[in-house]
């Protein structure tokens, strides 16, 4: 849908016959949709985004032609390694392969590649139509050529791409989120505070300025003279407070039952409320999206 809205032909292949069919099944409910909110992206219509879509069920005739490949396969890093040498004989040598890895390193992705210098790691964030973010990580042998032409399509497209100048363990968005999960676990574990108020230390109060701006920003704006004047007046309470940090949770054993039990309680662990509750999550997701595009 975000490569369609960029007026771009795409060819949706999936190894389990009719799944392609049933994706653009789908998306044509949801372009639709898009265009009642008036929350369609691009300047085509949506009958006009659905006819750059088709759907099929064999890899080659779903590669003809094509200048960029995204694989968006469940994190297994055994199949993502198999898809990429399934394409790669397919394709010629100047088709950049993309992959849509949360954290899997690319160097072990693209390991059984014959020229892992055009092959480059694009992770969206979901849902990719509201939240624009795309962390793009290159192998070591990646040119810098397949890089830039990587971030002017994700740029052409609407997404806002961001560049990693070399491949880390889950990447730039997976660290930050990991190192805020495990505080608020951790915080939850001993005590401090419940579930449903750690949700809210976030939805009401860190997130309300993270959707603009983000911790260095924040940092630079809450001090008068800027950051160096931040630092002065608050690392040394910063160090205090990150020295006292525990060890890395489990996120397992009687713990995890306790607060999986009550974030249950909140929000049952059932396929309605989960569904439910994922729907709120887009259309909130999709104001947001509206209110960013709008803001000076």
């Amino acid at each position: 849908m975000v490569f369609a809205s960029g007026g771009y032909r795409v060819r949706i292949y999936d190894n389990q016959p009719g799944l392609a069919a049933k994706a653009v099944t789908e998306i044509r409910k949801q372009l639709g949709e898009l265009e009642e909110a008036s929350m369609l992206r691009g300047e085509l219509s949506s009958s006009d985004q659905l006819a750059l879509l088709s759907s099929h069920d064999d890899l080659k005739q779903a590669l003809e032609g094509a200048f960029f490949v995204q694989e968006s396969v469940f994190e297994d890093l055994a199949t993502k390694q198999s898809v990429f040498q399934a394409v790669e004989c397919l394709v010629g040598s100047e088709v950049i392969l993309s992959s849509s890895t949360s954290c899997l390193l690319p160097s072990n992705v693209f390991s059984a590649v014959q020229m892992p210098n055009r092959c480059i790691v694009s992770h969206p964030v979901n849902p990719p139509y509201y939240v624009k973010l795309v962390e793009l990580v290159p192998h070591p042998a990646t040119l810098g050529a397949v890089m830039d032409a990587t971030h002017t399509l994700m740029t052409q497209v609407g997404q806002c791409p961001v560049r990693l100048n070399k491949e880390i363990d889950g990447f730039a968005l997976n660290r930050v989120q990991y190192a805020i999960i495990a505080e608020s676990w951790r915080l939850v574990e001993e005590g401090v505070i419940s579930v449903r108020d750690i949700d809210l230390v976030m939805s009401e109060g860190l997130g309300m300025r993270y959707a603009f701006i983000g911790p260095m920003e924040t940092m630079h704006l809450n001090a008068p003279d800027g950051l160096e004047d931040y630092l002065r007046r608050y690392r040394t309470g910063m160090r205090r407070v990150l020295s006292s940090a525990g060890p890395v949770p489990q996120f397992s054993g009687e713990a995890a039952e306790r607060i999986t039990k009550e974030m249950s309680e909140l929000i049952p662990s059932q396929p309605e409320p989960l569904s439910a509750r994922r729907e709120r999550r887009d259309q909130l997701l999709m104001g947001l999206a509206r209110l960013k595009k709008e803001k000076p």
